[in-house]
């Protein structure tokens, strides 16, 4: 006997091993049509696979989120089979999904080009005409490297090869299309609309290492209908007038070069932006409680080894050998030939330093001194902190990932009972921050021990219950991330929509038991006895660096007035108008509007063209007529009219609008 538990609590009884597909069927004609695989305790599987045990059954139609990705995988095929048809000879190697869509790797001696595509996307379309069933079959290991051997797929064959003697291969068939391939898929081709489309190309290394071949990756995307697919397209069409990196050129705020991979120019206005968001949140951290510290860029390898970075973070640290003995013999080298005499040391002594990649083990350091009571906690220490990580530099992308950033970081030092009170002060801060700066739009995750964690797992027990509780306490909903928690306890992780409705993960709040007792951080509590502070790790921004990047996105560089670097430009019709552009000038700037004046011999037209490109809010524009009355024509970004106007009474309503919110 089989029994079938579904989703309404109802149990479906066989006689012996049944199909996802049969009940479905059994379920309702309906949602039998509609199937396009089954869950079998919580993991997808093919409908025509047999259910041999006991389990928990639900049915995955069009409308669920798992059959996105089963769509895309089945493009993956469909690509590969189109492409092997069109250009007899081609390896094909791995096609996986992917977020938003998916890629296959060839190996051809011939390279593609964009121009294929059109060819490719046809014949996949004559492929899902066909309606062959994706039927998967398995076969021994022996017969799997035979078979992809004697088809010329050696990379396929090798990829059999690593799996261990005896263990059998699952293949996946579609007319008379083979693949190596786990599953699970669509029941066939023709369940797969025609909703893709061809992205672009890349190289890729065989396996993702530098020492193999070279192949051709062709990434598509791949969406439930032609409506998804074409809104899909008219982002990315609205994400690339966007790019932060395009603006931040056509605005001069910053830019990168191969002197520094990775590192951030500022430029002028670019570095305003950064100030004004720093004193924003310095504000914000201030009235929160906080105490702003500032902690070595480069420290030994001792502490890194004592936190456990060392070990779990290596290979993304920035490491300095100092020889210290070296240093201090020439100290006494040069010493020794004022005086006459002879300096003489012993060994030298090497000194592993490492630009810190975090801030957390540093604030440890100042938690430390001293003696610190129950009565001190909580103790919010916020640093604008310095951070180095090494990222590959195929992996760096303007702004968005860096090698050298600044986190708005702060780690809370608590005791158990103050976890709640603290997630939730937290939680509000974050929110009327994420406001001001035009995000209202937010969701929570709740992400649990990741693999590579410090900590046994008795501890992450407490700090999960305790994060869970926390949350529950403050009536938050969350979302569920598994496995993508920190390396020292779980985290909520703050996501937020953009105007095209992108998601970007940026705030985080993790609870942490780990770290303090590896560190040996106390406090004396209420009953004179020494215990581990909690310590909540939490960031708002995230970075800097990456903030600003989604802002520009954002707003498509069209700040609101508190954020834009220039607030205003006073620009002349005619070389008369200088003096008064002046005193304008002047008198915006004692406002503490941060204005310039564009006095070039240049048609006003061209002026509010070209400031109107730099997205500058505001630009007054002053003649012979406004100098005589004392008034501006005020011109709005964005807008065709302008507006005469007092100059006092523009200045009033200028400074009211760049007013820094909550001010």
């Amino acid at each position: 006997m089989v029994a079938v538990t579904l989703p309404d609590g109802s149990v479906r009884s066989y006689d012996g091993p049944v199909t996802g597909e049969t009940v479905a069927a059994d379920i309702g004609p309906g949602l039998a049509k509609a199937a396009l695989a089954v869950r079998v305790d919580g993991v997808i599987w093919d409908l025509t696979r047999l259910i041999e045990a006991d389990c928990d059954f639900s049915v995955v139609t069009a409308k669920d989120e798992d059959a996105l990705e089963l769509l895309r995988h089945d493009a993956a095929h469909v690509m590969a089979e189109a492409v092997q048809e069109l250009f007899p000879g081609t390896q094909v190697t791995i096609g996986p999904a992917i977020e938003n869509g998916f890629y296959y790797d060839f190996a051809r001696a011939e390279p593609f080009t964009p121009e294929d595509f059109e060819a490719i996307e046809a014949r996949m379309a004559e492929i899902i005409d066909r309606d062959n069933a994706f039927v998967r079959e398995v076969w021994e290991r022996d017969q799997a490297i035979d078979y992809f051997k004697s088809a010329g797929e050696a990379y396929k064959a090798e990829l059999v090869t690593a799996i261990p003697e005896g263990e059998d291969v699952s293949i996946y068939r579609q007319g008379e299309w083979v693949d190596l391939c786990r599953g699970p898929h669509l029941p066939s081709t023709g369940k797969l609309p025609k909703a893709f489309k061809l992205m672009k190309l890349a190289g890729a290394y065989w396996r993702g290492d530098s020492n193999n071949e070279m192949l051709q990756r062709i990434y598509g995307t791949a969406w439930p209908d032609p409506k998804a697919l074409k809104a899909y397209l008219a982002m990315l069409e609205e994400a690339e007038k966007r790019d932060h990196r395009r603006l931040g050129r056509e605005m001069e705020l910053f830019h990168f070069q191969e002197a520094a991979i990775g590192s951030v120019f500022w430029h002028d206005k670019g570095w305003v932006l950064y100030r004004v968001i720093e004193r924003y949140m310095r504000r914000r951290l201030e009235a929160a409680g906080y105490v702003e510290v500032k902690t070595p860029q480069l420290v030994d390898r001792a502490l890194w080894e004592m936190s456990g970075h060392w070990d779990k973070f290596r290979e993304n640290m920035f490491v300095a050998e100092v020889d210290e003995g070296k240093a201090v013999q020439a100290s006494e080298s040069r010493a020794a030939e004022g005086s006459g005499a002879r300096a003489d040391r012993g060994n030298d002594t090497t000194h592993h330093l490492a630009l810190k990649p975090m801030n957390c083990p540093c604030h440890v350091q100042i938690f430390n001194q001293g003696t610190k009571s129950y009565r001190n906690l909580p103790l919010r220490m916020a640093e604008f902190g310095s951070c180095h990580r090494y990222e590959p530099s195929g992996a760096l992308h303007g702004l968005m990932r860096v090698r050298a950033f600044t986190q708005d970081d702060a780690h809370i030092f608590c005791t158990p009972d103050q976890i709640e009170s603290e997630t939730a002060a937290f939680i509000e801060l974050l929110s009327a921050i994420y406001a001001d700066f035009g995000f209202a739009d937010f969701v929570i995750k709740y992400a649990d021990r990741p693999e590579v964690r410090s900590g046994e797992d008795a501890v992450w027990d407490r700090a999960e219950a305790a994060l869970r509780d926390a949350t529950a306490a403050a009536g938050i909903e969350v979302e569920t991330n598994p496995g993508e928690g920190a390396f020292y306890g779980p985290k909520l992780e703050f996501v937020l929509r953009d105007a095209i409705g992108r998601d970007w993960q940026c705030g985080t709040l993790q609870v942490d038991f780990v770290l303090p007792e590896r560190l040996n951080a106390n406090y004396v509590a209420d009953d004179g006895a020494k215990r581990h502070p909690v310590m909540l790790h939490r960031a708002i921004l995230g970075s800097f660096e990456r903030f600003i990047g989604i802002l520009i996105e954002h707003y498509a560089g069209r700040f609101p007035i508190w954020l834009a670097p220039v607030q205003v430009v006073v620009a002349t019709i005619t070389e008369a108008a200088d003096e008064y552009a002046h005193q304008v000038l002047a008198a915006l700037k004692d406002a503490g509007l941060r204005a310039e004046t564009d006095l070039r011999n240049e048609k006003i037209n061209y002026k509010v063209r070209e400031h109107s490109l730099a997205k500058v809010p505001v630009i007054l524009v002053v003649g012979a007529r406004e100098a005589e009355d004392g008034s501006v024509a005020m011109r709005r970004l964005g807008g065709k009219a302008q507006e005469i106007v007092a100059l006092d009474a523009a200045i009033a309503t200028l400074t009211e609008e760049a007013r820094v919110p909550g001010r």
